[in-house]
């Protein structure tokens, strides 16, 4: 018994100090985030942009970048655009330079000749772009801007060039080194909370007592990922069931007339939302093994924990059905009949045995059998987990009766498994070979043999 308060005691100092590093961070970059005075400057933002590549003070570049920020922030659908197009054509890389520049390296591969290379194949666009995040509290203005880009390029697809420099960009400043982990809860502040609220993705929040209805309880976690230039901006979230034993449906975490189980008492903890908070940063990897985080976090906390899991949605299950339903083999048709009819039922009875089996079979098939052209899965939620290192663990057909899970997946979820002593073996597997680590459970859906 000294052992285990010992133990908890240890975890409850560890996490306190985390938190207590966040609020150091976080006052810091508050006390620093002046945004400069913005003197009216009558030039153009073409001229703008010149002055800015071209200044090298950095007092006279902060104004500059910040009255930049101020026009886009400004500027409605076509100003934007055409700001778009500018970092398009005019801050583009010079092909022939870049060309020529090349040769010299092929001919005298020294340092010089290097550096000049790699000046002529980086766009200017991007040193515009890293001269305007010289403004406090530019990062999360880039952010926004980019999120502006997206919707630009459903229109205009010669855009996306652009994209691939904020990507770039932002895999830099994104990555996993600078992203500091938080719980949430009940005391965190309210403008922390309402993004919780408008940025839930999975399971709508749709008032402050639901949100007390997944904080406050003994049997309910939430951690967030946070990054120190956007301050109070989550990036990612993840709602977190404390339970006894492994869940079958989405209703039975989300009731809210469920009985409560003691955190100290569970042994399972399921990761049944996790939510990207910034569209701007969509497709933007903040690294691997983020959930390991989270359940390190949470052994740390509960040292009683022994399984971590999730509850996880199947999104695109029904898109890719409706578009394939002539391509699937005999067996799989068999259930795309009771997939359409379920998915579009406004409600639904409980499968039975062989109902359940034929959905299992088609979302196995999607899961793992289905893939983009560059060999990964093509669910989302699939190669976030299997990126993370999770293996597919469980199928389970009939496991959201709500509308929105109906009409993605004719309510099929899937359970993935975090066991932290295989995470990084699974990874390994998936990143190199693309390989789906599930169980034999799973396997067998898809062939027999393979169980």
């Amino acid at each position: 018994m000294a052992q285990l308060l010992s133990t908890l005691n240890q975890g409850r100092e560890k996490a306190a100090s985390r938190i207590g590093l966040l609020q150091d961070v976080l006052s810091s970059l508050f006390a620093r985030s002046v945004t400069p005075s913005v003197e009216e400057d009558t030039r153009s933002i073409t001229e703008l942009c010149d002055a800015l590549l071209s200044e090298r003070g950095e007092v006279s570049g902060t104004r500059i970048a910040a009255t930049i920020l101020q026009r886009f922030a400004a500027e409605n659908a076509a100003g934007q655009l055409a700001f778009f197009r500018l970092l398009q054509e005019r801050f583009d890389i010079t092909a022939d330079h870049a060309l020529r520049a090349a040769q010299r390296y092929a001919d005298t591969p020294d340092a010089a000749n290097l550096a000049i290379l790699r000046n002529s194949v980086e766009p200017r666009r991007m040193e515009l772009l890293r001269r305007l995040n010289h403004v406090p509290g530019a990062t999360a203005e880039l952010v926004q801007m980019r999120a502006c880009l997206l919707d630009h390029i459903q229109d205009h697809p010669e855009l996306s060039r652009i994209d691939v420099d904020f990507q770039r960009l932002f895999a830099a400043w994104f990555n996993r080194g600078f992203l500091i982990l938080q719980e949430i809860n009940w005391q965190t502040p309210a403008n922390v909370l309402e993004k919780i609220i408008a940025y839930e993705a999975v399971h709508a929040i749709n008032s402050w007592q639901a949100l007390r209805s997944r904080l406050l309880p003994s049997d309910r976690k939430c951690f967030a990922f946070f990054h120190p230039a956007m301050l109070d901006e989550p990036l990612i979230f993840v709602e977190v069931a404390l339970t006894q034993a492994n869940p079958h449906d989405i209703r039975s975490i989300l009731s809210e007339d469920r009985a409560l189980v003691n955190a100290h008492d569970a042994d399972t903890a399921v990761f049944y939302s996790i939510s990207n908070c910034q569209r701007g940063l969509a497709g933007v990897s903040f690294g691997n093994f983020l959930i390991k985080q989270v359940a390190t976090e949470l052994s740390a906390l509960l040292p009683n924990l022994e399984t971590f899991r999730t509850l996880s949605p199947v999104p695109g299950l029904m898109r890719w059905v409706d578009a394939n339903t002539d391509k699937l083999s005999k067996e799989l048709r068999a259930a795309v009949s009771l997939a359409k009819t379920r998915s579009g039922a406004e409600s639904v009875e409980a499968l039975d045995t062989d109902e359940a089996t034929h959905l299992a079979k088609l979302a196995a098939h999607y899961l793992i059998n289905v893939k983009r052209d560059d060999t990964q899965p093509r669910d989302s939620v699939a190669r976030f987990h299997l990126g993370n290192g999770a293996s597919l663990d469980q199928i389970l057909p009939d496991a959201d009766k709500y509308k929105r899970g109906r009409k993605q997946s004719a309510g099929v979820m899937v359970s993935y498994l975090y066991n932290i002593d295989e995470v990084e073996a699974n990874h390994e597997a998936y990143a190199r070979y693309r390989q789906v680590i599930a169980s034999d459970a799973v396997l067998a859906y898809v062939d027999p043999n393979k169980a």
